[in-house]
């Protein structure tokens, strides 16, 4: 038996089209400044001992495509360096805006969506790190809680911890963690992640 075509049924087609326009369009995500940080423990190998210092990257930004794809450039002039190192020589005001690292990740809006308010989700990410000419691949375990129906809080909901020697491998770090007074620091860098998707 031969189908016939669709315009043949305008009911159906009618049906079809009304659907098609009601379903619910992917979210579109971006990271509130304001509310979005990193926080890393960096311990200061000294002659007197281990010296535990915390460190803040903040006001992380950042807009999701609709497939869900972030892409976060880390600044020094986003972390509390600047406050610690007080006012720079004008040739450095331009290294303080150019990205120390990349990160970039997919998370998944649709189950985002799905999500009550109050409600959350443990999702394993693979996260990116691209510095220099340098990328890395880690997995990165999220929570995702819905605080409200356009506002969905992340926090990492596992250990995370950066590798310390890539860390000081890598010029553009090295140079940051030096400026700091890090001649050497311990082989593992702790981070939290505390950030806030709002929809667009």
């Amino acid at each position: 038996m031969r189908l016939r075509p669709l315009a043949r049924f305008p009911v159906l087609g009618s049906a079809l089209l009304t659907l098609l326009l009601t379903l619910p369009a992917a979210a579109a995500w971006e990271l509130d400044p304001a509310q979005s940080r990193v926080a890393a423990t960096v311990v200061q190998l000294a002659p007197e001992g281990p010296i535990p210092r915390q460190h803040e990257v903040r006001r992380l930004s950042g807009a999701a495509e609709a497939d869900g794809t972030l892409v976060l450039p880390l600044r020094l002039a986003q972390s509390d360096v600047i406050e610690r190192l007080g006012p720079l020589p004008p040739w450095l005001s331009g290294f303080t805006e150019r990205p120390m690292a990349t990160l970039s990740t997919r998370f998944p809006p649709e189950r985002l969506e799905a999500l009550a308010v109050g409600d959350s989700l443990v999702e394993v990410l693979e996260l990116s790190v691209q510095s220099g000419n340098a990328t890395r691949h880690e997995p990165l375990t999220v929570r995702f809680t819905r605080e409200a129906p356009d506002r969905v809080r992340v926090i990492n909901a596992g250990r995370v911890a950066l590798d310390g020697r890539e860390l000081m491998a890598d010029p553009s770090l090295r140079a940051v963690l030096l400026l700091l007074g890090y001649e050497q620091i311990g082989d593992e860098v702790p981070v939290s992640l505390d950030a806030l998707l709002i929809r667009r």
